[in-house]
């Protein structure tokens, strides 16, 4: 949660214990390719497990508890504090992964005082967020107090009633706190955060206005603006019908709770929705984000199975785009707007406040507390790093302040704070089913596939070092005005050369299939095609190589054609290939630097994760039988090859 907004994940050491405060999740970027979340490495958590004494909930946000399930898989935690909402959102998370077994979970209350392990003693101070049942801790430790405050702001009308606790606050500021861990989201912006009320006239209006329908999103665990929308359906006489699984959960979570008060026969199914008069219908769902899988985006793309826009729909946004997402939500408003909807978004429509404290509720929590020292967390650079100068402007000197990165140990003692050994804090990135941990290595295959495509060759070679066959070559996503069959007449020649020069190496003086190297025989062949499409297109697709054993007996030979030197497509196999020209790394890694071949074209082989493949004698892989050659590849007319070459001299390769 540092330099980032999400997956915030603190851990309290003293002594041999361990104490973990919130355990969340973020979401990747574009260039993260089947990528559903991103969670923190939790390498120094499992190899301190037997240290862990428990675990404290601040609330029931993803970028605080969604990464617990998973977390579990690879460590167990004795025990897990929290707010009611958040533990029991996190048990239906547990239960689904499995692992409810490897903790035990106890809900708090507030100014209830929890004792983890012999060094830590955890107050929950009520706050108030955009979620209920949200707390700041004070932590006292055998050097001192710490208050971590966690996501808050100083909502003094709050929707449920339940105000901050500001007494207890107080109470720690008069007897002396260490240091303050503070929320930084909002800290560029002046004032105070609005409190949750104020956007209540501004949705009624507008929810008064509506001529037909009205389809609102926001945060399904934002449980008192959700609150708020069920209030003014209830006024306006229109029924509710509830889109989106993570709206479902949460609103049936609240109302068993009572943190949601409403009568049963507000809610209809989608089949009885059908029935009532457009004016008399609000649909409450997920996709304020923009996802791409969320109830709003598929409506946008009239892609939802049971509900079809109309012009006289009225549609409102009631949240801000989280940082990285608003492309993705400008692109489905657009596409609510082309169907003729009425879209209602923006800060200035007031239909929307954030649930974390701007400049001024930092001061008032300084004020408060008055720590000795001061961390400001959760929050990207810019926004740490104003906070720190908010601190100092509240009386806090430059030299008691730290801002700090993930992976950063702050070391205090009652009379100093300063940085200490890092520990590793990386991330781990999640597919769909956050049971397969992505690494480096695949995303990088995944960017080098979306970039430039992937060239499957199938070639056939006896264990007498000769071809059985011409090649079979499938592209897929190559931008070539090139027939496929000129890329099987390459893999021919690259075959064939390897088989005229490095053939005694690979049989290693034996003639019968075991003896033969078809591993090296496909990285040779990999290596050339690779060299051949970045000098030749400058283009660097995935090659994958699977070479087939001919058949024990079988006679069948087959000579390619040699190129002439100095044709189109020649390499110059007598002093090109092998003569000077360092290999490169298959996947189109970079390291960070640029992708001009000139500069890759003397980077070292990466063997690590070789994508090649030995298929058995009797079987031909379906999916790499290529048809009869075209007169272009994947629909792309001659004259793209020119832009291609432009575009790829100034783009770099992914991290």
């Amino acid at each position: 949660g540092l330099h980032e907004i999400g997956k915030n994940t603190c851990v309290f050491e003293y002594g041999n214990e361990l104490m973990l405060v919130d355990a969340g999740l973020s979401f990747p970027s574009d260039d993260m390719h089947g990528v559903n979340v991103v969670v923190p490495d939790t390498t120094y958590l499992r190899e301190n497990q037997q240290r862990i004494r428990g675990m404290i909930v601040t609330h029931g946000h993803e970028d605080h508890i969604g990464g617990i399930a998973h977390h579990l898989k690879q460590f167990t935690i004795p025990v897990i504090y929290g707010p009611r909402l958040a533990l029991s959102l996190l048990d239906d998370k547990m239960k689904e992964a499995g692992v409810s077994d490897r903790t035990g979970t106890r809900t708090v209350r507030p100014r209830e005082v929890v004792k983890v392990g012999k060094n830590f003693s955890v107050e929950f101070i009520r706050n108030t967020h955009s979620i209920a049942d949200s707390f700041s801790l004070a932590i006292t430790t055998p050097v001192g107090v710490v208050v971590f405050t966690g996501d808050f702001k100083f909502d003094h009308t709050p929707v449920d009633g339940e105000r901050f606790d500001l007494h207890r606050l107080a109470r720690y500021g008069e007897d002396g706190v260490l240091c303050l861990f503070s929320d930084s989201t909002n800290a560029e912006l002046p004032g105070f955060t609005p409190p949750e009320r104020s956007v209540f006239p501004n949705l009624d209006r507008h929810v008064a206005q509506a001529k037909g329908r009205v389809l609102v999103t926001t945060f399904a665990s934002s449980v008192h603006r959700v609150s708020m929308i069920l209030e003014l359906a209830l006024k306006h006489g229109r029924r509710v019908g509830l889109l989106g699984r993570s709206m479902l959960n949460v609103i049936a979570k609240a109302r068993e709770l009572g943190y949601i008060r409403c009568p049963d026969d507000l809610f209809l199914t989608m089949k009885q929705l059908r029935d009532l008069p457009e004016r008399e219908l609000l649909l409450l769902m997920t996709g304020s984000q923009g996802e791409h899988l969320a109830a709003l985006s598929r409506i946008a793309r009239a892609e939802h199975p049971h509900v079809q826009l109309k012009s006289t729909d009225t549609v409102i946004f009631s949240a801000s785009p989280i940082p990285g997402n608003t492309i993705g939500v400008v692109k489905v408003i657009d596409q609510l707007m082309m169907q003729g909807a009425t879209v209602i978004y923006g800060k200035d429509k007031g239909i929307h406040v954030s649930g974390h404290g701007s400049q001024e509720d930092e001061k008032l929590m300084l004020a408060l507390t008055r720590p000795k020292f001061f961390v400001p967390v959760h929050g990207e650079h810019r926004m740490l790093v104003q906070h720190c100068k908010t601190a100092q402007s509240m009386g806090i000197p430059a030299e008691s302040m730290l801002v700090i990165e993930n992976g950063d140990v702050v070391e205090l003692t009652p009379e100093s704070i300063r940085r200490g050994e890092p520990v590793k804090a990386g991330i781990e990135l999640l597919d769909s089913s956050r049971k397969g941990v992505i690494n480096t290595q695949v995303l990088k295959e995944r960017q080098q596939l979306a970039e430039d495509g992937v060239l499957v060759a199938h070639v056939s070679v006896s264990s007498a070092g000769h071809m059985g066959a011409p090649a079979r070559v499938n592209l897929r996503g190559v931008a070539t005005s090139l027939a496929p069959q000129h890329f099987a007449n390459w893999t021919d020649n690259e075959v064939q050369w390897v088989l005229d020069n490095r053939w005694q190496q690979l049989c290693r003086g034996g003639d019968d299939l075991q003896d033969v190297d078809w591993v090296g025989l496909q990285r040779e062949v990999e290596l050339g095609l690779q060299r051949r499409l970045r000098r030749e297109l400058e283009v660097a697709p995935l090659i994958i190589v699977v070479v087939q054993p001919t058949p024990k007996g079988s006679t069948a030979v087959y000579k390619p054609d040699t190129e002439e030197k100095g044709a189109p497509g020649h390499m110059g196999r007598g002093g090109g290939r092998h003569q000077g020209a360092r290999p490169l790394q298959r996947n189109g890694s970079s390291n960070g630097q640029s992708r001009n071949p000139a500069l890759m074209d003397r980077r070292p082989l990466s063997t690590h994760g070789s994508n090649s493949t030995m298929a058995p004698p009797s079987t031909v892989p379906s999916s790499v039988a290529s048809s009869e050659p075209e007169v272009k590849a994947n629909g792309v007319e001659p004259g793209v090859e020119t832009e291609r070459k432009r575009r790829s001299r100034s783009r770099t390769s992914p991290a």
